[in-house]
């Protein structure tokens, strides 16, 4: 039996007496102190816990209240955690003893801390190169940090239905669009799945999934921009005299040709991406968002006379560094989050050229960024008459479940046929 009991015989200098957690088995019982304190007041000794008062005005009075009502969250939590111990117990056919259950319960306080597992993460994910996974983590973090300014000392248990909604609003009050949230919270859903599979969290208070907080619902179309044909054979056909922004349209034309390379895809590219197949040279890789994920298959790339003279020209102008193919990376021995935070300063740079270029080539009805490349490209073939299924593959798109229907569906001749409309 769980109970909560509020000390009677002993005060602190405050005058209030500690709340307990009470275990009991076949007669048994064992206390664990919560740090929690109450006067006989505020206790409601047959409810189990503090009373809340209700159309409160004075300030005092409303702080008291506020810390009462999380004084009762922090008990429901204490209540979840030892019913999944007890109920672990139980599933694994243990005859458990008091013993057994405080080793697991203190545990379990000692550990179970939602900001210190994430902080941990993050770690591991910079050390082993995962960066952009681990900024993602980090800025989650933060963001619940300014919404829950007690977030070092809240347990997975307490991450409920009540705190995700809240969370949202606090997202919402800071405007907050419908993707962002959907960043925030897959992230937050991530976690809190990993703390369970680790054994760190419980999923009574999973907030996701069936009947729980719907972060699909949060998602919102977003325009995919593309250039009118127009637009992209004046990119194509009129060279800049700007030495930035001619390196930015030859870097846009390239990603165009490469069916729409990311940028920092582009700049991870080195020497050793490049393979001899059958039907000659090939740019082979996987693309860096979703490069660990499983049974994620590489994009092949035939390296036409179109790419070779695009990346013979911008190395003459901008010479590469390292083993790096496509003159990007400008400084030479980056390796790791070093790496990684210098393709993002290059990345905003790169942005700025292509502003400066749609100004000079008066492309004024669409901000040409470097995904207008990748959108320009899948319409362009869809345009001919392409397979969206040929589309996909070649996009590498990382919504799996349409994609890797037909990742190993078409070898490199068909791709290479499909790209032809390209050119």
């Amino acid at each position: 039996m769980i109970n909560f009991i509020k000390r009677n015989d002993t005060a602190n200098a405050q005058g209030l007496f500690a709340i307990r957690l009470r275990i009991c088995k076949e007669r048994q019982r064992r206390y664990f102190s919560l740090k929690i304190f109450a006067n006989d007041e505020y206790w409601d000794a047959d409810n189990e816990c503090f009373v809340i008062l209700k159309n409160v005005r004075d300030k005092k009075q409303k702080e008291e209240n506020e810390q009462r009502k999380q004084y009762n969250y922090l008990l429901s939590s204490y209540r979840v955690q030892a019913q999944e111990i007890i109920d672990n117990f139980k599933r694994e056919r243990i005859d458990w003893t008091l013993n057994q259950f405080a080793d697991a319960f203190l545990n379990k306080e000692k550990q179970g801390k939602i900001k210190a597992y994430m902080e941990n993460h993050i770690n591991i994910l910079r050390e082993t190169g995962h960066i952009g996974n681990a900024n993602c983590y980090a800025s989650t973090l933060k963001m619940l940090e300014h919404y829950d300014n007690k977030l070092d000392k809240r347990v997975f248990s307490e991450i409920d239905i009540k705190f995700v909604k809240g969370f949202d609003v606090f997202l919402q009050k800071r405007n907050c669009k419908g993707n962002t949230r959907k960043y925030y919270f897959k992230a937050l859903r991530s976690i809190l799945n990993k703390a369970i599979q680790d054994k760190e969290a419980t999923d009574k208070t999973y907030p996701f999934g069936k009947g729980g907080f719907q972060i699909a619902k949060l998602e919102e179309e977003t325009e995919k921009r593309y250039l009118p044909v127009e637009y992209l054979e004046k990119i194509r056909n009129t060279p800049s005299k700007n030495p930035q922004r001619e390196y930015a349209r030859n870097l846009f034309i390239l990603s165009y040709y490469c069916y729409g390379i990311s940028f920092i895809d582009m700049a991870y590219l080195t020497k050793s991406n490049i393979v001899k197949l059958n039907s000659g040279e090939y740019i082979v890789y996987k693309r860096h968002k979703i490069q660990h994920q499983k049974s994620i298959k590489p994009i092949k790339i035939k390296i036409t006379k179109e790419i070779q003279s695009l990346l013979n020209t911008l190395k003459e102008n901008s010479p590469t560094v390292d083993d790096f193919i496509v003159p990007i990376v400008s400084i030479g021995g980056y390796t790791g989050e070093k790496l990684y935070n210098h393709i993002r300063f290059r990345y905003k740079k790169y942005n700025n050229y292509l502003s400066d270029l749609a100004k000079e080539l008066e492309i004024t009805d669409i901000k040409l960024t470097t995904y207008v490349s990748r959108h320009t490209m899948a319409m362009m073939l869809q345009r001919n008459d392409v397979a969206r299924e040929q589309i996909s593959q070649m996009l590498g798109h990382s919504d799996m479940k349409t994609t890797n229907t037909y990742l190993d569906s078409f070898d490199t001749t068909v791709i290479d046929e499909a790209a032809k409309v390209l050119y």
